[in-house]
Formats: structure tokens, C-alpha cells, sequence
């Protein structure tokens, strides 16, 4: 009797250890790990395709992790999407002219943007715009372009 009250123990704390692991697996995978940013800026730019980024995308430089995309919204005017980062305060160096990119990072095609400073004496501030920008790249977009020139040649 009492070798099956011990089994049961190790049993139950087997499976706590588990859902734990999983719990921990699952905010690592979803970003919300990591909500609270503590002092950032806010910083915008503007892209014609964002692809699959989402709020809470990482912001990269050099492969470091120095912000969060906090919100996206979609220009009526420019028919552009407007996506807004938050970028931890020790990192307020950034040139006025450093260009954003979105990437994928993984096996799960995860988005995420991509700064890379530029040369400028002046620095981003908060509440400033990156201009120099590119959009994700649309794997169906160059699949068709590939198809569509296969096509035009072929029919020569």
C-alpha cells in the first residue's frame, strides 16, 4: 500500500513538471516571455507588405534583440502599413538614417524587423520615422514571377 501512494507521488509530480515545461515552451514561442519593456522610445516606419509580422515581433540590430513592435496600424492615405516600435532606452544611439527590414527568422517563419544604422551625425529620437525601409519578402510573389518568366520564355 504504501509502494503505491509513492508511485502515485512521483506520478503526480512527474506530470506538474510537464504541464511547467510546457507552460514555459509555450510564452517562449509566443513572445510573452518578455511584456515588460521598462524605459523605451517609440519609433515608426512604413512598409508596403508587412507579410506575418505581429505585435510583439522582435526588433534586431546585428542579431540582438533591442525593442519590440508595439503596435501596427494601415495608412488610408498612403495605403501603407504603419508599424510602431518600442526600443529599450540604452540603446538610443541610432543613426536618423538607419533602415528597417523585415525578415523571417526559423522554421516557423516567424517575422521580425531588422534595423541597420546608417551614417548620420543626427539620432533617432522618440517619436521619430524611418524612411528607408523594405517589405517582407512574399514567398508566393517571387514563386509567380519565377513561373510567369518560365512561361514568357518557353513561348518564344
Amino acid at each position: 500500500m504504501k509502494q503505491n501512494k509513492t508511485t502515485e507521488l512521483l506520478v503526480g509530480i512527474f506530470i506538474v513538471a510537464g504541464l511547467a515545461a510546457m507552460f514555459v515552451l509555450a510564452m517562449q514561442v509566443s513572445n510573452l516571455g518578455s511584456l515588460n519593456q521598462g524605459d523605451s522610445y517609440r519609433v515608426t516606419a512604413r512598409f508596403e507588405n508587412i507579410g506575418g509580422l505581429k505585435v510583439r515581433s522582435a526588433v534586431t540590430v546585428s542579431g540582438v534583440r533591442v525593442g519590440r513592435v508595439s503596435a501596427i496600424n494601415f495608412d488610408n492615405k498612403r495605403f501603407e502599413a504603419v508599424v510602431s516600435m518600442s526600443i529599450d532606452r540604452k540603446y538610443d544611439q541610432f543613426p536618423e538614417d538607419t533602415a528597417a527590414s523585415i525578415f523571417t527568422a526559423g522554421l516557423l517563419g516567424e517575422q521580425y524587423i531588422s534595423l541597420e544604422p546608417g551614417g548620420a551625425d543626427e539620432l533617432l529620437a522618440d517619436g521619430s520615422e524611418i524612411d528607408l525601409t523594405q517589405s517582407a519578402l512574399v514567398l508566393e510573389k517571387l514563386i509567380s514571377k519565377f513561373l510567369f518568366s518560365q512561361t514568357s520564355d518557353s513561348g518564344r
